[in-house]
């Protein structure tokens, strides 16, 4: 977790990810960056230093001049704040889709963990456009923890990771390394559900296999029974003060994404607590 990506918006919401993610910094000592994407409205174009091009309505052009001139002092006035942290800070503006240019980020700084805000979403807005949280969440090669309230790194003393504990163990090591540095405890689930049903002998000899491959301290494991992965997931979460909900997500999109949806995206959009996810190699 050496280089953090902030993706920021002025919203509470990214506010309150960009507050954890300076303590959690400040925990490891390593790069934060702040990053924010100006979006261009159709028939406008911008330079590197966000100037206007021709094109579009000129009363939408002033608006744009005047967001991009405010947006800078705003910028300048976190890096003036943050100028004496123990840890390097850096900042960044750029212009377009703020799901590409998020992306774009990711891959330039080889960034190690993101932390995004999110709102979360439900019904036919979910099904139709997503969030650029969960676009993020379905694609980002890093882990990504989304936020929805205040919440602070030290409070993190449980994670629950939900997990079938066969394929996607290969994203388990960046989950053990956060685990590490916020000295928390580790709680494996298997949600066990009428659709997917595993019986007990078989589900405990995988985890306590995990725990052996993985090398785990200050772990426990159960199984739980529930009607559904995502209800399990939360309602597991609820009932034992899980402060953070950790899962793999299997990226996919398009039709196949439809067909079978995502638990972890689904868990992102509908818990409350703060969502560590990475998507499975």
């Amino acid at each position: 977790m050496k280089t953090i990506l902030v993706p920021y918006d002025f919203s509470e919401e990214a506010e309150n990810a960009f507050d954890f993610a300076k303590e959690l910094a400040a925990l490891t000592q390593g790069h934060l960056k702040l990053l924010h994407v100006i979006e261009i409205p159709t028939g406008q174009n911008f330079n590197t230093t966000g100037e206007v091009g021709l094109g579009g309505d000129e009363m939408q052009q002033v608006f744009m001049v005047e967001l991009v001139e405010k947006r800078k002092e705003q910028v300048a006035a976190i890096e003036k704040k943050l100028k004496d942290v123990p840890y390097k800070f850096s900042t960044k503006i750029t212009f377009g889709n703020p799901y590409a240019g998020i992306s774009n980020e990711i891959g330039e700084i080889k960034a190690d963990l993101i932390v995004m805000g999110s709102k979360g979403t439900s019904g036919l807005e979910e099904l139709l456009i997503g969030s650029n949280t969960e676009k993020v969440v379905r694609h980002a090669e890093c882990p990504v923890i989304t936020i929805k309230s205040k919440t602070h790194p030290s409070s993190i003393k449980n994670i629950l990771f939900a997990s079938e504990f066969g394929d996607e163990n290969n994203t388990f090591g960046q989950l053990k390394k956060l685990q590490e540095t916020l000295s928390a405890a580790l709680h494996l689930v298997k949600i066990n559900t009428p659709n997917s049903f595993e019986n007990s002998k078989d589900s405990k000899a995988k985890i306590k296999n995990f725990i052996a491959k993985n090398q785990l301290d200050n772990v426990t494991f159960e199984i739980y029974n529930s009607d559904s992965e995502e209800d399990g997931i939360i309602q597991y979460a609820e009932e034992n003060n899980i402060d953070m909900i950790a899962m793999a997500t299997h990226g996919r999109t398009g039709f196949m994404h439809l067909l079978s949806g995502s638990i972890a995206e689904d868990v992102v959009n509908h818990a409350k607590r703060p969502v560590w996810t990475m998507k499975m190699k």
